[in-house]
């Protein structure tokens, strides 16, 4: 999919191995960036043996599905849609890691990357829902999720803690 923004070109592809150093470096970005944002850490990240390869053999993985955002062939947001695999919860699949760099926020690229992973999920056979989270203060990531369709169905407390502080998350399904 591609988009004209001004001049600009946002390209959104499926990513595969040959992304993995790219998709890495906007991983640690993410994770520094808004480290409320996921369940992961930066000083987890940094800590890992062979992170590219193991980020390359996840961008492959059966039932796993990473879109990326390109802006003039920089990758400057993605987003995850993993299917579930046990057999009676095939019938869902699970938004994560989505995110977009600061200074490309507020330009649509949110909204296609999610629009990419909803359009994954329709296409393949059996998904009935998409379920996302996602921090109860985040009030934009809510409205662009609630603008997609997805409805909350309830609230974790305290679903993570960072530097001694705790965050609620949102819990959110789309039913396709």
């Amino acid at each position: 999919m591609e988009q004209k923004e001004g001049q600009k070109i946002m390209e959104i592809q499926l990513l595969n191995e040959k992304h993995a150093e790219a998709y890495w470096q906007l991983r640690l970005e993410m994770l520094q960036q808004s480290p409320s944002s996921f369940g992961s850490s930066y000083e987890e990240a940094i800590a890992r043996t062979n992170p590219i390869e193991v980020t390359a053999d996840r961008l492959v993985q059966n039932g796993s599905y990473t879109f990326g955002c390109f802006d003039d062939g920089k990758l400057v947001g993605a987003v995850t849609l993993v299917r579930e695999g046990a057999l009676k919860m095939k019938h869902k699949a699970s938004i994560f890691a989505m995110y977009v760099s600061p200074a490309h926020r507020g330009k649509g690229f949110a909204r296609g990357l999610l629009q990419a992973a909803i359009t994954q999920a329709k296409a393949e056979d059996g998904i009935e829902q998409v379920m996302i989270t996602v921090v109860t203060t985040n009030e934009t990531a809510k409205g662009l999720y609630h603008s997609c369709g997805f409805k909350p169905y309830g609230t974790e407390k305290r679903a993570l803690k960072y530097n001694d502080e705790y965050f609620d998350e949102e819990l959110m399904v789309l039913f396709l």
